[in-house]
């Protein structure tokens, strides 16, 4: 089993900044991808940033500019960078990762966070 802890959320200020970290933990041999998803309109979950092991990133086009991630691998944790936030930020944030899990019998599988909340407001 894998666990995702995420900090960061809150209240921030149009224009302002923010930071998102996630750390997992559990039975974890390898981790491939750790990124954060973020709900659009209609409930359909969008990617916001993906960094995988060689350190190839991607982003949503909405954050192109605006937002950067990392990894430690020391510690298996991700954060999300952002600035120049907007209102249409406005959404829960999920941690992901895909990770290759258990010792003898290796699967790989995705684990999500159970959400933390960002709003954009003045």
């Amino acid at each position: 089993q894998v666990q995702l802890v995420e900090s960061g959320g809150g209240l921030v200020q149009p224009g302002g900044s923010l930071r998102l970290s996630c750390a997992a933990s559990g039975s974890i041999a390898r981790i491939y991808d750790m990124g954060w998803y973020r709900d659009t309109p209609g409930d359909q979950r969008e990617l916001v940033a993906q960094i995988d092991e060689s350190g190839s990133r991607r982003f949503a086009e909405s954050v192109k500019g605006r937002a950067t991630i990392s990894r430690d691998n020391a510690k298996n944790m991700v954060s999300l960078e952002m600035i120049n936030l907007k209102p249409e930020d406005t959404a829960v944030y999920y941690c992901h990762v895909f990770v290759m899990t258990g010792v003898y019998y290796q699967k790989g599988g995705d684990y999500w966070g159970k959400g933390t909340q960002v709003t954009v407001s003045s």
